[in-house]
């Protein structure tokens, strides 16, 4: 069984059920992130699932250097404070570099460290050094037992509130594939596992300056994850994936997630039983 961890009122990990962390990509804008944030919790209410709330103040591995970041790092804490006073629900967000940690601190519940960065040691021990949650998604180009090395960095800080995601496993070139036993295999080392079902169906770089995506095996590859076992699925979800700033190809439909967030839930209702 794995650790429990809490995000505000959120439980995540050990007997507790599915929970969900979802939002769009990039933060684009204060009025369309407090919509999203709302419109995910009602969603979430209705279904009764637990929610943390997920976007990035700044995309620092985006393809170009022409595309879209995230306001950046004061005005998107600024916004994600918000989303957590108007609300209640805890947030998640990237953290690319050391100098970004302090202020990340003060306002995040969950610290990600993207999956680019799973092996800088100077920022997983920055990361841990604050005492938050730290969620590490596994490199595209790590094997699953590889993320106890990622976890003895932050434990060396003495912290041990730690989440390890799945995002998919590069596949060739502009392509990834999801092997369901990282799962398993990680949830195995103790800590509460994530799967990232729409960065999992990425295509790295597919679009030459930008990614592309395959929205339509999200569904699938949730379904799968959440049948292995999982404490909680991530989501990337947009009201219009066709004109979000950053990762629309492999984005939800908003209208789409009270449908398929049911099924996750029946499936692990099964499981759990």
């Amino acid at each position: 069984m794995s650790k429990i961890l809490s995000a505000g009122s959120v439980k995540i990990g050990g007997d507790n059920p599915l929970v969900l962390i979802a939002g769009p990509c990039a933060i684009e804008s204060l009025d369309h992130t407090l919509s999203m944030a709302g419109a995910l919790r009602e969603i979430a209410e209705r279904v009764g699932v637990s929610l943390v709330f997920k976007a990035s103040y700044d995309k620092a591995n985006r393809t170009s250097v022409n595309s879209y970041r995230g306001p950046g790092l004061l005005e998107g804490l600024k916004i994600l404070q918000a989303v957590k006073e108007e609300t209640g629900l805890p947030v998640i967000s990237d953290v690319h570099d050391v100098t970004q940690v302090s202020a990340a601190a003060e306002v995040l519940d969950i610290m990600q460290i993207p999956a680019f960065l799973s092996r800088q040691t100077d920022l997983l021990v920055a990361v841990g050094e604050t005492g938050r949650i730290v969620n590490i998604k596994k490199g595209q180009f790590q094997a699953p037992w590889d993320m106890e090395n990622a976890i003895g960095k932050v434990l060396s800080t003495g912290n041990d509130k730690i989440l390890l995601t799945e995002r998919g496993a590069c596949f060739g070139y502009n392509n990834l594939v999801s092997d369901m036993r990282s799962l398993a295999i990680m949830r195995q080392l103790g800590y509460p596992v994530v799967f990232d079902a729409t960065h999992s169906v990425q295509l790295p770089g597919g679009a030459g300056s930008a990614s592309s995506g395959q929205r339509e095996f999200v569904a699938p590859l949730s379904r799968a994850a959440v049948a292995t076992g999982i404490d909680a699925l991530f989501w990337e979800v947009h009201d219009n994936p066709e004109k979000a700033l950053c990762d629309g190809p492999n984005s939800l439909f908003l209208d789409s997630v009270e449908a398929l967030l049911r099924t996750m839930l029946s499936i692990d209702e099964i499981v759990r039983s």
